[in-house]
């Protein structure tokens, strides 16, 4: 008697696809109000009905993700959802790996250490963000997205791939200019990558902001390709490159024997 084929599996409604977009803007925009929010705050914030809001916010606050602060006051989420967050943290495959070494970094180098990978083949993407102690520093979150073209971290990820695969990802960027030093071509960016081979370093100076500065090297974990950045103000980050950039590739290159 034949098999019967496997079921395929149900493809998400777009209603389904909505109410999972708009519960992250709600954790999203609690992250960034940093204070309770009533239903009409909230709403307005997230620009939607009051009533849609409240669906969803009696459902969080059900599930124990969402308390009342005060009765009519507003909500604020509880710690379930940081010891959720942590305990995904503590078993991530990657960072768990990366993060002793990208310890070291910041402890060696005193500026912050981010670790990232390539997005949908169009940005960069902050896996985990260690940030500088000092009070003027880089400061980024994981999971923020950035220009490759524009980004220590984007260009040691464009830099380890083939020509081809660069070449054709290169036709499909739109090269904003976020300063004056913008490389805003794609032969003024693979001059720059060649350079940077030489350099050992890929570097951003002022090509994103005007006072931000990185240097970047690719690493291959596992299969997958990845880089970590060293990045601070340029006038921090700038004067000490050539001390930086040995330790940043010693650094790489441990990781992919471990």
């Amino acid at each position: 008697m034949p098999e019967r084929p496997a079921p395929s599996a149900a493809k998400p409604s777009s209603m389904n696809v909505k109410t999972a977009l708009r519960v992250i803007e709600i954790i999203e925009t609690f992250a960034r109000e940093r204070r309770a929010l009533s239903l009409s705050e909230l709403a307005r914030l997230l620009a939607v009905p009051a009533s849609s809001c409240l669906a969803l916010i009696r459902t969080l606050t059900s599930l124990g993700y969402l308390y009342e602060t005060a009765r009519r006051q507003g909500y604020y989420p509880t710690g379930r959802l940081l010891a959720m967050a942590q305990q995904i943290a503590r078993h991530d495959p990657v960072l768990d790996r990366v993060h002793g070494t990208m310890s070291e970094l910041r402890d060696a180098t005193g500026e912050t250490i981010v670790i990232g990978k390539l997005h949908e083949g169009q940005a960069a993407v902050y896996l985990d963000v260690l940030e500088s102690p000092h009070a003027i520093r880089y400061i980024a979150t994981a999971g923020e997205r950035r220009e490759l073209h524009a980004n220590s971290i984007g260009k040691a990820l464009l830099a380890a791939m083939d020509e081809a695969e660069r070449a054709t990802l290169l036709a499909q960027l739109p090269f904003q200019a976020f300063t004056s030093r913008t490389l805003t071509t794609p032969a003024a960016l693979e001059a720059d990558l060649q350079q940077a081979r030489e350099r050992g370093a890929y570097v951003n100076l002022s090509e994103s902001m005007p006072d931000v500065g990185a240097l970047a090297w690719p690493v291959r974990l596992s299969g997958e390709c990845y880089a970590i950045s060293i990045a601070g103000p340029v006038y921090r980050i700038e004067p000490h490159l050539d001390r930086y950039a040995p330790m940043l590739r010693a650094a790489c290159a441990a990781l992919e024997k471990t």
